[in-house]
């Protein structure tokens, strides 16, 4: 699956890339979702991006976004990272809204790390947000700023637009569960959270070259240095779910997308998913799914 970078998004949409684009404080841009829609249609093309994105969608549209799929009417507030493919196709005539794109790059190490760690940015986390009018209200007004202050010729209009981005965060986060916010500081958590982020480092698979190799509690449990029943009784007690379930999840999400997304064979996808014969990727995927990997892509 090709990712597609910030240079390809503004060669397809605009037929070239402005010159700012490789600046050192990194790259931010604001649009109007119709400004864009006639060059491109209203489907989006499946897969990921090197930056990330927050759009403001009203109408109806279907979102693909990694194994999942939604149909959603009304607006929506939809926050993309560059870790997980994504697609929405437009199922009605009057789309409107607003979406703006940036790099990593833009924010400095500070901001950085905060950014990786909120619940719509991290993956697994919650992407969609559901907007009344008057909450629709609120976040467009935030974007018509943005699209003012991009045109100006303010010395820190990017010190501005980092803050209307954590604006929309912000925004965002205050509609969520405040249980969802923010990790217990218990050595638990802490465990968890380093074993969902050395699993998460193994994805996407983007080539047939790449090989998915921490695949067992046993392996997990050496990479942290701690004893494999510890690692199982720290992520039980932090998510319910024992560590074998965590994996195989997260092995099935990632070959759903590869067998939907990808012309690749079901023996390079079982390689690339750490099976030594896709005979054994065909049971597990049987198994998990009740579908053979066959039967799921062409169904």
């Amino acid at each position: 699956m090709k990712t597609e970078s910030i240079e390809d998004f503004y060669r397809h949409k605009f037929d070239g890339v402005p010159d700012n684009l490789k600046q050192a404080t990194g790259h931010f841009n604001v649009f109007r979702l119709e400004d864009c829609l006639s060059k491109e249609g209203s489907t989006v093309r499946y897969s990921r991006r090197d930056f990330y994105k927050i759009s403001l969608i009203r109408g109806t549209n279907r979102y693909h976004y990694a194994d999942k799929s939604v149909e959603i009417a009304g607006t929506t507030l939809m926050f993309f990272n560059p870790q997980v493919p994504y697609t929405w196709e437009s199922l009605s005539d009057d789309i409107t809204g607003y979406f703006c794109i940036f790099t990593e790059s833009f924010f400095t190490e500070k901001i950085k790390g905060r950014l990786n760690d909120l619940p719509m940015f991290a993956n697994g986390g919650k992407p969609t947000y559901f907007l009344t009018p008057e909450q629709d209200a609120d976040v467009s007004a935030i974007f018509s700023k943005m699209l003012e202050e991009i045109d100006s010729d303010y010395a820190y209009k990017y010190d501005l637009l980092r803050n209307y981005i954590t604006e929309l965060t912000h925004y965002a986060l205050k509609r969520q569960p405040s249980e969802m916010l923010y990790q217990h500081p218990d050595a638990n958590s802490r465990i968890t959270a380093v074993f969902t982020e050395l699993l998460e480092r193994q994805f996407p698979i983007e080539t047939t070259a790449q090989r998915f190799t921490l695949r067992s509690a046993k392996d997990f449990a050496q990479q942290l240095s701690i004893h494999v029943n510890h690692l199982n009784r720290a992520i039980k007690e932090t998510t319910g779910k024992t560590t074998t379930h965590y994996i195989t999840e997260r092995i099935v999400a990632e070959a759903k997308a590869l067998l939907r997304h990808t012309d690749w064979n079901i023996s390079e996808i079982s390689y690339c998913l750490g099976f030594e014969e896709a005979a054994h990727f065909n049971n597990f995927f049987k198994k998990q799914t009740e579908q053979t990997p066959g039967y799921f892509r062409n169904v």
